[in-house]
């Protein structure tokens, strides 16, 4: 999928009002937003709320092909980050609840059909279930929005499309797993052969549910593994809706097991587990420091970890100015800030700096905030109170180095977790808005003068999972692309996520790679095979 095209475009671009997930009366609202829209100083947030159609219809754990309420019976609620309510109340897995899904892995791998399929046929089962995703995109998509606050048409248009397109990719790569004939010194026939690691246990975070279980479990599928899932707490819906699609698509029983809870528990246990064979996790570089321990500290299973990030976006003089200012604008405020590999970093040439502040404050001044199902709504809230004041916090402490605040830096209404899009100006690097990654709507701006400089400057930081390069130089893009530490440079492009394409960091950004071809190495071992040749005509 082209996301460049299709995601950035959203900045502009609104849905109908005819979607069958919203009520007719939700509908008039949608086609009237002057009736429901109050303006908020630089942005304009809803006074009342979309109540979405779409059910919540699955809110147990998935063991074993079956929905089963936890071993001791608790649940958790899940909240609507618009205002703070409750959605449903969710199974609370813990380490009693790790152990039946990761015994039921082992069984559907050790004695299921699932590794002993053909390749071919295990790729039609997750074609077919990227058909259903397709058939029920719109349900998807109102979850995904309910439960995360991201816009409706942001996952209606760009998500969901992406998570059919990414098992259709590794449902292609399903019967193209092999390995070699090597030659060998001596008479021997050697040949490496290419097999399902296991049980993989995979942990995936809040703020792209579905993309990120997609990334997970596609190449975990295609490889013939079996999977125990942890869901995010904040964001667990939209998981069970696709684990009961993959039962309607042929998935066998215990192939896929998901299970909701916290990390202190469920992930813990399932990091911990002795009979979990790999291990995958996207969150936090601290988080993701705890979760390493726990695997080295238990079975020394392997594991893939992609964290944090304080992606550069560097805007040189050359460069068109009002197109950097809205490519570095979408860099940043996509998905409310939420996003790893966010250009949260925007480096600019001297003699343009003061014109691209202007630009930057006044698109940021533009940009609308309020309900994500209604009409124009270009950014949501955060996720819930914990990261609203995480991120509030760092505009305090911006406030109080002295950079500037351009614009935004409060609370938009009085409900849910909305925040004005902000934007700071004269940031210099010691401070903790330019080293510390806010996962929010803060844009902060600094200054540089040489190629030499902004390298170092841009390298001076532990993370190194993306960055930015704006120019219409071609040697000025090669020789910066090569320098940047970071796993991925997006050249006068931002936030392409094509599912050939790898996606991992450098440094304690993490370590492997998701997406492409690369991920496949996640979920295989390779194990060499020897054998004796008796007079062989050739070697």
């Amino acid at each position: 999928m082209a996301a460049r095209s299709r995601v950035s475009s959203l900045l502009s671009r609104s849905f109908s009002a005819s979607s069958p997930f919203l009520s007719r009366s939700q509908g008039k609202n949608l086609n009237n937003g002057s009736r429901i829209v109050r303006r908020f100083g630089t942005s304009s947030a809803a006074e009342e709320v979309i109540s979405p159609s779409v059910q919540v219809s699955y809110t147990k754990l998935l063991i074993d092909g079956n929905f089963v309420d936890a071993a001791s019976g608790k649940t958790f609620p899940t909240l609507d980050p618009r205002t703070g309510e409750v959605i449903a109340h969710v199974a609370e897995g813990d380490a009693e609840d790790i152990n039946r899904a990761v015994k039921a892995a082992r069984k559907a791998f050790d004695e299921g059909p699932w590794p002993k399929m053909t390749a071919y046929e295990r790729s039609r089962v997750m074609l077919r279930f990227a058909d259903l995703v397709e058939k029920h995109s719109e349900e998807l998509a109102a979850l995904e929005s309910w439960d995360n606050g991201k816009t409706y048409e942001q996952a209606l248009t760009a998500e969901i499309p992406m998570v059919a397109r990414l098992f259709r990719y590794y449902a292609g790569w399903a019967d193209k797993i092999h390995g070699l004939t090597v030659p060998a010194d001596g008479n021997y026939h050697v040949q490496t052969l290419h097999e399902p690691i296991g049980v993989a246990g995979q942990i995936i975070p809040w703020n792209f549910p579905l993309l990120m279980f997609a990334w997970k479990v596609g190449p975990a599928l295609a490889c013939g593994n079996t999977i125990v899932l942890k869901t995010a707490e904040q964001t667990p819906l939209t998981a069970f809706y696709v684990g009961k699609l993959f039962l309607e698509a042929g998935l066998p029983p215990g192939v896929l097991n998901m299970v909701s809870g916290f990390g202190a528990t469920a992930g813990a246990s399932l990091a911990s587990h002795m009979d979990v064979d790999k291990l995958a996790f996207t969150g936090s570089t601290d988080t993701g420091k705890v979760i390493l321990g726990l695997a080295a500290n238990s079975n020394l299973k392997p594991v893939t970890l992609e964290l944090g990030g304080k992606s550069p976006f560097i805007v040189f003089e050359d460069a068109d100015i009002d197109k950097a200012v809205e490519l570095a604008h979408f860099a940043l405020f996509f998905n409310q800030g939420q996003c790893c590999c966010a250009g949260s970093r925007t480096y600019v040439h001297e003699k343009v700096y003061d014109e691209f502040v202007e630009k930057a404050k006044a698109r940021a001044l533009k940009r609308v905030v309020g309900d994500p199902f209604k009409k124009g709504i270009e950014q949501g809230p955060q996720i819930d109170s914990k990261q609203f004041e995480k991120v509030m916090k760092y505009i305090r402490s911006g406030v109080e180095s002295n950079a500037t605040l351009e614009c935004g830096g409060g609370q938009v209404g009085d409900k849910g977790y909305f925040i004005q899009p902000t934007v700071f100006s004269n940031v210099k690097d010691d401070m903790l808005i330019a080293q510390d990654e806010i996962f929010g709507p803060v844009q902060s701006i600094l200054k540089f003068s040489d190629v030499d400089e902004v390298i170092k400057r841009a390298n001076d930081t532990r993370y190194g999972l993306a960055a930015g390069v704006f120019t219409k130089s071609l040697d000025t893009a090669n020789r910066v692309s090569r320098a940047l530490k970071a796993g991925t440079v997006w050249v006068n492009c931002f936030d392409v996520f094509d599912a050939a394409i790898p996606f991992g960091g450098y440094k304690m950004s993490g370590n492997g790679r998701e997406k492409g071809i690369y991920s496949l190495n996640n979920y295989l071992q390779v194990k060499a095979v020897v054998t004796p040749l008796n007079n062989p005509a050739w070697i």
